[in-house]
C-alpha cells in the first residue's frame, strides 16, 4: 500500500468534520446533552425540522413547548387583571424588590411557579395574556405571537401536537366569548430574547409593556 503524499495530508486537514443529519457537524459545540436534532411535524407528510443551538450556547427556549391549555377562566383572568394595573402600591412594592435582589429573585421565582402552573407559562417577561385570551401564545411549539399558522388541523388541532387544541384557537374562543376578539387583531412587536427568565409582573408595573403591541 502506497502512503499518503503530503497533499494528501493537506487535504483530508482541509475537509469539514461529517455532517450529522440536521446539517451541523457533528462536534459543533452549543448543543445540550439530550436535545434532539429535530423536531417532528404532525402533518399527514411527516417530516421534521432542524431545532438548532447557538453557537457556544444554548437557547432558553430551545425545546419544542407544547400548547397549554389555561387552569384559569377567561372571566377571572379579566377581572383579576384589572386588580393588578399599575398604582402606587405596586409601585412601591417594584421599589422595595428593587432594593433586594434577594427579594426580587423570590419573587420572580413565585411568579414563575403560578403562571406555569396556569397558563405553561415560559418567563419570556413580554406578557401577551392580556390581549390573547389568557392563552399564552408562547407555548405554541412555533412561539407564533400574531396568530396561528397555516396548519391548524380543521377541528382546530395543533400542527406538531395534533393530539392537542391550537393555542390560537383556543386564545380566540376565550376571548370572543368576553367580546374581546379585537385584541387578537393587535400586532404583537417582536420579543426581547435578552429579557427571559425576568418577572413581567415587575415590568409591567414599571411601564415597560405599553409598547409590546400595536394597532399599526
Amino acid at each position: 500500500m502506497n502512503a499518503p503524499s503530503s497533499g494528501d495530508g493537506e487535504r483530508l486537514a482541509a475537509e469539514p468534520p461529517a455532517a450529522s443529519t440536521s446539517g451541523r457537524p457533528a462536534d459543533s459545540p452549543g448543543r445540550p446533552a439530550g436535545l434532539p436534532e429535530t423536531v417532528p411535524l404532525g402533518s399527514p407528510s411527516g417530516g421534521s425540522l432542524p431545532l438548532l443551538s447557538p453557537p457556544g450556547g444554548s437557547l432558553p427556549f430551545a425545546s419544542s413547548p407544547r400548547p397549554t391549555r389555561p387552569r384559569a377562566t377567561a372571566r377571572s383572568m379579566y377581572r383579576l387583571h384589572r386588580l393588578l394595573e399599575p398604582n402606587a402600591g405596586y409601585r412601591w412594592l417594584v421599589a422595595r424588590l428593587d432594593r433586594s435582589p434577594r427579594l426580587r429573585r423570590l419573587f420572580t421565582a413565585a411568579e414563575k411557579s403560578v403562571k406555569k402552573q396556569v397558563f405553561g407559562c415560559r418567563m419570556c417577561a413580554q406578557c401577551a395574556l392580556p390581549v390573547t385570551g389568557y392563552a399564552c401564545p408562547m407555548t405554541c411549539p412555533k412561539q407564533l405571537r400574531n396568530g396561528p399558522c397555516g396548519g391548524v388541523g380543521a377541528d382546530g388541532s395543533c400542527e406538531v401536537y395534533p393530539e392537542m387544541p391550537c393555542v390560537w384557537v383556543m386564545g380566540f374562543e376565550r376571548a370572543s366569548g368576553h367580546g374581546r376578539s379585537a385584541d387578537l387583531q393587535l400586532l404583537q412587536r417582536p420579543i426581547d430574547h435578552r429579557l427571559w427568565e425576568q418577572s413581567s409582573w415587575i415590568r409591567y408595573w414599571q411601564g415597560h409593556d405599553e409598547d409590546l403591541w400595536t394597532r399599526e
